[in-house]
């Protein structure tokens, strides 16, 4: 892989072998067919990115793997990610064996339940064979996707361990304050998916707009900054070359408080996916 400037790190710390720490900005397959995976997440490598986030339910876990393969990857560079399904709640060592087996690799850097289905009453007991998981070292970390306050509380509550990640959506329109509080309280990394909501069609905001040329970069650009600025975990996702070298040149500038506020005026708890409290 050729050598670029890294992304700034943030150390995990519940529930993650000590000293690790994941890339702020991530590569993510959502989407993307299992035949266009090698030259996507390929090319995202080659441009900087050293975290790739996928899911079993995205059915290209085997294309990540034939990547990370490669005579030029250097496994142990790359932080790696994918996520236990809905319907897996009651059986993740299985369900992780076979992500492992489709990643082709020993050691997993973080795993995640994709979502609490709260219908379903099962997290809690996934959560416990997700520790389990991480106990025997098979993976470095473990984290939840799309979790709310009331279902990190009642992790906390029954297991006494927190995840290292809650993975949300999370946008200027839909900026989660309380959940984020509840996650600077604890410890726990906020990671960001569907940044730039563009269902929502955040990108042709006005505000947006003005911002990105006050700084002369893309509203792609500006958004993806002000996650890296909170301090979230961001995940991008194009197949396009120039897209993905876009979304990762995001170190040249800063915002101001200015920007920031004006950023933050822009809730509007607009959401794009599910809601976590009635999905599956």
């Amino acid at each position: 892989m050729t050598t670029h400037e890294a992304a700034p790190v943030i150390d995990l710390g519940h529930a993650s072998t000590p000293g690790l720490a994941i890339p702020q900005i991530g590569f993510g397959v959502w989407e993307v067919p299992d035949e266009q995976v090698d030259a996507a997440v390929g090319q995202a490598l080659e441009v900087g990115y050293r975290h790739v986030d996928t899911a079993r339910i995205y059915g290209n876990e085997e294309g990540v793997g034939r990547v990370l393969a490669r005579d030029d990857v250097d496994r142990d560079e790359v932080f790696v990610t994918t996520k236990v399904w809905n319907d897996d709640h009651e059986n993740v060592p299985a369900a992780f064996d076979a992500s492992m087996k489709r990643l082709g690799i020993d050691v997993l850097d973080l795993y995640l339940i994709h979502w609490p289905a709260p219908a379903q009453d099962s997290y809690v007991e996934a959560w416990k064979a997700m520790l389990e998981l991480q106990r025997e070292g098979r993976v470095r970390s473990v984290g939840v996707c799309n979790f709310q306050v009331p279902h990190l509380q009642r992790l906390l509550d029954e297991t006494g361990v927190l995840p290292s990640v809650n993975q949300v959506e999370l946008s200027p329109y839909l900026q989660q304050e309380q959940l984020r509080a509840f996650h600077t309280e604890h410890g726990i990394v906020t990671e960001a998916w569907s940044p730039l909501a563009v269902r929502a069609g955040l990108l042709q905001d006005p505000v947006v707009v003005e911002l990105a040329g006050k700084h002369d970069v893309t509203p792609a650009q500006l958004v993806l900054r002000w996650h890296v600025e909170l301090g979230n975990v961001v995940l991008t996702r194009s197949v396009t070359p120039a897209r993905i070298a876009e979304n990762f040149g995001i170190f040249g500038f800063s915002l101001g408080d200015e920007d920031l506020q004006a950023l933050a005026g822009l809730d509007r708890g607009t959401r794009t996916g599910p809601d976590p409290d009635t999905f599956g």
